[in-house]
């Protein structure tokens, strides 16, 4: 063989070196430039900021009790040890390469968790993340509406108002000059809005979020439902396009276009907030068509008008200390608003990208005062159309019987489950036959003060009919026609989406007196 002659010995070694580098750089395609982690109530988030898409496992050990995440062609820049493990399940983190190209991390556990994990792809300022969930496996304890509505009534309930405090965590929200983050703002906010709240004889709060981490929208507004709340209020500070943009709004939920350019925007950027905040396989295209029933069942009841009733109380207590970006209630499609059977509003503190209102939102003294302004409203809408059965209700009636007027779309069920009495309760007061129907505008005794402690709920009969499926028919109209929600039809009959055939035959839940 020839050898190299000695003056190209020195460039065949340089060549080689290069060579390796490359395959060095190729090998590990992908660094870990930074981890965060949060602890929320529920589970532990860890998150993994990533220079582009990886592939990854993850996989449990025992003895001791393990998790481990394997990222494929990735090497770590990012330090582990200075993570905040207090109040977690973590104890120790630690991390070395596989196979001279994989990042293998391992976390140490205290205690069982469930851990579920999924990434998520560069968007709006953020890069590719790789996001682990470490869910405590404390079990739950829930209950039923039969469950809750079967404890004894000692006392006229609270009004219930459920406060989201926008954003959190992975996701900052809408920055501000000086790094000020619209999380911490509305979060402060927030806190200072329930304290009022508890505060005052008759009425109750319900923080959705009470500290520094992510809740996805529509769990936000499905645990408004579950603490069955009377309102639901999500604050923001958001930005615009341009730092002009000023002034506070109040928002409700539209069943078709945004009111305005900004409606349309705040909209879209509040959609969007699983994105950055961080749900796997989240599906943003607003098509699914169970929301697209919830949004006609909306258009059936009181909920909507409602909304708009407290957000214009609102809106107008703010124009005292607030500029007023519009001076109506404003509409839009807000995924976090579409409930049901909850009045929802979504409150814009200010434009946190305009200089002289962030200055604002970053004075506690002002924070404090918008949630006392917030307040004022909610209270004065609440004086002049309180839900029966509640303290505030009594009061204003002087002790006397707690009344209802009925609405477009009530079912004496859905009356009795939110004013926390039973069906037979409702006909025995109001000496209404088995087969008696009500009529809108006709008004019910919901509870007697001395009946309050006396009377014990029912446990409602459920029984089941069958349905055949007739040309035109939807399940949202099949569920309306029943007084049932579509989610019990798909229950009932093992549904996984909302498609169905004519002649199909569907078994309808239903309760007995209703």
């Amino acid at each position: 063989m020839l050898q190299p002659r000695h003056y190209l010995r020195p460039l065949l070694s340089l060549m080689i070196f290069g060579l390796t580098a490359i395959m060095a750089s190729a090998s590990w395609a992908v660094t870990v430039d930074s981890v965060r982690l949060w602890r929320a109530p529920d589970h532990t988030r860890i998150v993994f900021d990533l220079s582009g898409p990886v592939e990854h496992k993850l996989f449990k050990l025992s003895e001791p009790d393990r998790l481990v995440v394997d990222v494929d062609s990735t090497t770590i820049k990012a330090a582990l040890l200075s993570l905040p493990l207090d109040k977690t399940p973590i104890t120790h983190v630690r991390s070395a390469i596989r196979n001279n190209r994989d990042l293998r991390v391992v976390f140490d556990l205290n205690k069982a968790i469930k851990p579920r994990s999924f990434v998520l792809k560069k968007h709006e300022g953020k890069p590719d993340r790789l996001v682990v969930d470490l869910y405590d496996k404390n079990k739950a304890v829930e209950k039923t509406v039969q469950q809750v509505t079967a404890t004894p009534t000692t006392t006229k309930r609270d009004i219930i108002i459920a406060i989201d405090a926008g954003h959190g965590g992975e996701d900052p929200g809408a920055i501000g000059p000086n790094n000020l983050q619209e999380k911490n703002v509305v979060l402060s906010i927030s806190k200072e809005l329930a304290r009022l709240v508890n505060q005052k004889k008759g009425f109750k709060a319900e923080l959705i979020r009470d500290g520094d981490y992510y809740i996805p929208l529509k769990k936000r507004r499905d645990t408004a439902r579950k603490k069955r709340a009377d309102l639901f209020i999500s604050i923001h500070a958001d930005a615009f396009k341009t730092p002009h943009a000023r002034g506070a709004s109040v928002f409700a939920l539209s069943r078709r276009g945004a009111t305005s350019e900004t409606a349309r925007f705040l909209a879209k950027r509040e959609n969007e907030a699983d994105l950055i905040g961080g749900v796997g396989s989240v599906n943003l295209d607003n098509k699914d068509k169970l929301l697209v029933n919830v949004l006609v069942d909306l258009s059936m009841t009181a909920t909507l008008n409602a909304s708009l009733d407290v957000g214009r109380h609102v809106l107008s207590d703010m124009g005292n200390i607030a500029t007023l970006h519009k001076s109506h209630v404003e509409q839009a499609g807000f995924l976090v608003l579409k409930s049901p059977d909850v009045p929802s509003i979504l409150i814009e503190t200010g434009f946190i990208s305009n200089p002289k209102e962030a200055k604002k939102l970053a004075n506690p003294r002002y924070r404090k005062k918008m949630a006392r302004t917030i307040f004022k409203g909610v209270e004065r809408y609440f004086s002049k159309s309180p839900p029966a059965g509640t303290y505030i209700a009594w009061k204003q009636s002087g002790g006397r019987v707690a009344l209802y007027t009925v609405v477009s779309g009530d079912t004496l069920s859905g009356i009795a489950a939110r004013h926390r009495v039973s069906v037979a309760q409702l006909r025995r007061l109001n000496s209404l036959p088995k087969a008696g129907h009500i009529r809108v505008g006709q008004r019910l005794k919901v509870a007697a003060d001395n009946h309050v402690a006396s009377l014990a709920p029912a446990k409602p009969t459920v029984s089941t009919i069958v349905y055949v499926i007739a040309k035109g028919d939807t399940l949202s109209a099949i569920a309306y026609r029943y007084k049932v929600s579509v989610a019990d039809i798909r229950r009932a009959n093992g549904l996984n989406g909302t498609s169905i055939r004519v002649g199909q035959k569907l078994k309808i839940p239903t309760v007995a007196g209703s």
